[in-house]
């Protein structure tokens, strides 16, 4: 079964303007799939997971690129022959006016960018291809609750074959350790980092406190940084930075954590069902941690470069989510409740007042079924709803864009 993915839209705005388009991810996002399913019957198709084919592409790239002069190319797992670049440079030069010629996959964001950044600047879109949005997870499953989303998680692979999911995770996690933390960063203590992310999950949600973690984990706060770097660009974790008016102090206080896929983190927290993970005293941060990545991957598939917050007061007033869009900003607050209540206002109410006319009306994000008015302006809306809602918001605002480099 194949999903259809909201990033359809801006790949081809992209292939009509860009000569070469690229597709970056976690492993296992569906970035091959999509390639393949949207655009495949009018492309040839290559993998560089095939040592013939890489040893081609190294030793004889022109020889290999006359093999596609009269079809585009999806290039899967670019990432694989980092010297191509050069040799694709010259070939899209040749033939500037052919636009999405060649179509390319990479997982490894560790090396890819650095690549592309030097050899195609100009010359390609990039567009990062995440798991599932909470959208095209009900497009297959239209009668799964929220437990379920996060229980499962937004992998494809789970999401299309649930009984799976236990022994999915645990195979793509040792696989993420060998191959990307292993040999791609060098990591020689795995034991160790696997720990450490073990107890970043337990913290999934919260303010980030490197220095309590260095001193849980016995490694140093440089060291730990490192780490959170690497969980970073290979989109295991995402970090929410706070909202300040001064923008060096955005740079300098505590973000917040989250896991991009709640089922890993999940499985790192040692959430045994997803009912006992919804009612027990992480079920809320993993409620907001489901919201805040579900945001940020409607943004990144819309083409939007994601400007999110979160915004907490010095006297302990905190809205979960700002989302800042054309200038304007849209305070959101995330609660487990199917009862909303004057008082979850509060914090909206404040921030409101902080930031003056630049702010729009609050948003509840909670249980419900149905979209609610509230005290101040203020809405109530349904977590199934919100993706929509923030759709609306851009396409309202005419706000978007392609990324290229």
């Amino acid at each position: 079964m194949y999903v259809n993915r909201i990033l359809k839209k801006m790949v081809d705005q992209a292939r009509s303007t860009f000569p070469a388009v690229l597709i970056t991810g976690p492993r296992q996002s569906g970035k091959t799939t999509f390639l393949r399913e949207e655009y495949g019957k009018e492309s040839h198709y290559v993998t560089f997971d095939d040592p013939l084919e890489r040893q081609f592409a190294s030793e004889d790239p022109n020889t290999f690129l006359n093999r596609f002069s009269d079809r585009p190319v999806i290039l899967d797992e670019i990432q694989y022959v980092p010297l191509f670049f050069s040799w694709l440079k010259m070939r899209i030069d040749s033939e500037r006016s052919r636009g999405g010629r060649f179509l390319m996959t990479g997982s490894q964001q560790f090396h890819v960018m650095k690549n592309v950044s030097d050899s195609l600047a100009g010359r390609i879109a990039i567009f990062d291809l995440l798991p599932f949005s909470g959208g095209e997870y009900l497009a297959v499953h239209p009668g799964h609750n929220i437990q379920d989303l996060i229980w499962y998680g937004s992998y494809p692979e789970v999401v299309l074959h649930p009984e799976q999911r236990n022994l999915w995770i645990s195979s793509y996690l040792r696989t993420y350790v060998e191959r990307d933390v292993r040999q791609l960063q060098g990591i020689r203590d795995l034991g160790q980092f696997e720990q450490f992310v073990g107890l970043l999950a337990a913290r999934h949600g919260q303010e980030l406190n490197l220095s309590a973690l260095s001193r849980t984990i016995g490694l140093s706060v440089p060291g730990c940084k490192q780490w959170l770097h690497v969980l970073d660009a290979s989109y295991m974790i995402y970090l929410l930075k706070p909202f300040h008016r001064n923008f060096g102090k955005r740079l300098i206080k505590s973000p917040k954590i989250y896991f991009m896929d709640s089922a890993v983190a999940a499985y790192f927290s040692r959430q045994s069902s997803p009912e006992a993970l919804w009612y027990g005293s992480m079920g809320g941060s993993f409620f907001e941690g489901w919201v805040v990545v579900d945001t940020l991957k409607r943004l990144i598939a819309l083409g939007h470069p994601p400007e999110l917050y979160f915004w907490r007061s010095h006297d302990g007033l905190e809205v979960d989510l700002i989302l800042v869009l054309d200038g304007r900003y849209y305070p959101v607050e995330i609660k487990q409740t199917a009862t909303p209540m004057p008082g979850h206002t509060a914090s909206l109410d404040a921030f409101r007042r902080i930031t003056g006319d630049l702010c729009e009306p609050g948003m509840l994000v909670c249980t419900i079924d149905e979209t609610r008015p509230l005290p101040g302006g203020h809405t109530a809306v349904p977590w199934k709803a919100f993706g929509d809602r923030i759709e609306s918001i851009l396409h309202s605002g005419g706000i978007g864009g392609l990324s290229a480099c």
